[in-house]
């Protein structure tokens, strides 16, 4: 069942738009949008990349002799758990939505007793269950794919374009200060040293599948997206066999319209101004030691200029 699905699957650096893309997506009449990150990852993601990148960000690895109803819990997916089992507590209770986890889980198990337990179908009927237990979802009954985002997971495009053959990925990209500039917001952020190292590591290997899988790796810049949402997603929904709809104009959730991104991510006005007003928060300092971290990429993306 896997191999027939057909999968967009957003990654971005943290605070490089990931977001702010994912909530243009949200209204298209053909995509299924994942409410929030899909956190896809488990505990059992080891490799050395482990170390940098949160493994909930990751592409999941399953025990051999877990069933179903281990594999469904051992998705971390934590925003919507969360949502679902705590609402109280959750960033996004203000969000209307009706979807009750243990409908999800059900609804998981079934259908991995009908299609058999493997990374692949694992990941695929997660997303079938959620959109089936989502019962106030807005349907067009058009709906032709799968949108997921998870931070940084460009970093496993290999597997994930294997696993499932009809599977693309579409990667954001920020300039660095502004990146970093919000990244400060955080409670307890990264340091400016470890923030550039993880930056510079999602756009390499941005680069690097899209060499070497130019038609299914697909990278845009959130300074692009800000611009013109239209203009910059449309030809991507386009070599996607979709529309270029109206609707990429517009941030929203479940189809109805945001007045800001946030709490998505840090980013609150997604417009160009504020997006180089961002990169001016930081000090001189801070912005020549980021453009000396980067610099390798800086003209690549052509962002040597940017402030």
């Amino acid at each position: 069942m896997s191999q027939d699905m057909r999968f967009l699957l957003l990654s971005a650096m943290y605070e490089n738009g990931g977001n702010v893309t994912h909530r243009h997506l949200d209204g298209h009449p053909q995509m299924f949008v994942y409410p929030f990150e899909s956190q896809l990852g488990t505990r059992l993601v080891a490799d050395p990349l482990s170390a940098m990148f949160p493994v909930k960000y990751r592409w999941p690895v399953f025990a051999l002799d877990a069933a179903p109803e281990e594999d469904y819990e051992a998705i971390i997916d934590e925003e919507l758990k969360i949502r679902t089992k705590t609402p109280q507590v959750s960033k996004f209770r203000h969000m209307p939505m009706e979807l009750s986890d243990d409908d999800r889980r059900e609804r998981y198990v079934r259908y991995i007793g009908d299609a058999g337990r493997s990374r692949a179908n694992n990941v695929a009927m997660f997303f079938r269950a959620t959109f089936d237990a989502w019962s106030d979802y807005r349907r067009t009954g058009k709906e032709a794919l799968y949108v997921g985002y998870s931070p940084i997971v460009v970093v496993d495009a290999p597997t994930i374009l294997n696993d499932l053959p009809q599977s693309q990925i579409l990667h954001v990209v920020r300039n660095p200060w502004s990146a970093y500039a919000d990244t400060k917001k955080r409670p307890v952020p990264l340091s400016l040293a470890s923030y550039m190292q993880g930056w510079t590591f999602n756009q390499y290997y941005a680069l690097l599948h899209q060499r070497t899988c130019p038609t299914r790796v697909h990278i845009v810049r959130l300074e692009d997206v800000v611009e013109d949402s239209q203009k910059a997603l449309g030809p991507i929904c386009e070599k996607l066999g979709l529309e270029s709809t109206a609707s990429l104009k517009t941030p929203t959730w479940n189809g109805s319209v945001l007045e800001e991104v946030y709490p998505w991510g840090t980013i609150r006005s997604a417009t160009p101004e504020a997006n180089r007003a961002t990169a001016m928060e930081l000090s001189s300092e801070e912005r020549d030691a980021i453009r000396a971290r980067t610099w390798q990429y800086l003209d690549v993306f052509h962002y040597t200029n940017f402030i």
